[in-house]
């Protein structure tokens, strides 16, 4: 048996100046870089339509709070995990990890929102949403369907713990109470081609 090499883990720093020079977007875990999937048009839609949605009703309610696309790197101070959400929205100055000297990576968000993509949904449901849950500041996530007009949207209570609310079809709106707007989702969801449902055998 041969002797195994030892595994050379990044720092965080080794991992922001390779993610600089990257021509696709990693994560970084645990001394890990791990490259992030790429999307479909139905997943591209979704996302660029939520950030403008959120943009406007953001704006509307003039409290300063800051909505941005996947470009946004975030930390998750507490597992150490990098990583890019589809949006995320900052109410307050924004504060970055004291490891990245360039200041790209925020530490603060208060909402997170995920498009869930067929190779990627465990992941964002299970350990993602985990390390999300993590963040002191965050008081709302949500994960949205590209298979059809569907939202699940998480807010943290008083308490600690999370409350689920689900909005579902063209004609409704979900109300995100921790940014005090409403999500259409008619907006979202707009000239989106949902895949046609798995035929069924006739017995």
């Amino acid at each position: 048996m041969g002797i195994p090499k030892p595994v050379h883990r990044l720092t965080p720093q080794d991992y922001y100046a390779l993610e600089r020079a990257a021509e696709f977007k990693s994560e970084y875990y645990d001394g890990e870089m791990l490259a992030m999937a790429g999307g479909s048009t139905r997943h591209s839609l979704v996302k660029i339509q939520l950030c403008g949605e959120l943009l406007v009703k953001l704006k509307a309610k003039g409290r300063g709070c800051l909505p941005c696309d996947n470009d946004q790197r975030i930390k998750i101070t507490a597992t150490g995990l990098r990583t890019y959400p589809d949006a995320s929205v900052f109410c307050g100055r924004m504060e970055y990890d004291e490891e990245d000297d360039q200041k790209e990576t925020a530490i603060n968000p208060t909402a997170l929102f995920e498009v869930l993509s067929d190779s990627t949904e465990a992941y964002d449901r299970g350990t993602k949403a985990e390390h999300y849950r993590k963040i002191a500041s965050l008081r709302a996530y949500a994960l949205l369907s590209q298979n059809g007009p569907h939202i699940e949207l998480y807010e943290r209570q008083s308490d600690g713990s999370w409350k689920l609310t689900e909005a579902s079809g063209l004609d409704s709106s979900l109300e995100i109470q921790s940014l005090d707007i409403q999500l259409s989702l008619a907006a979202i969801y707009d000239q989106v081609e949902f895949p046609l449902p798995a035929l069924k055998l006739v017995k």
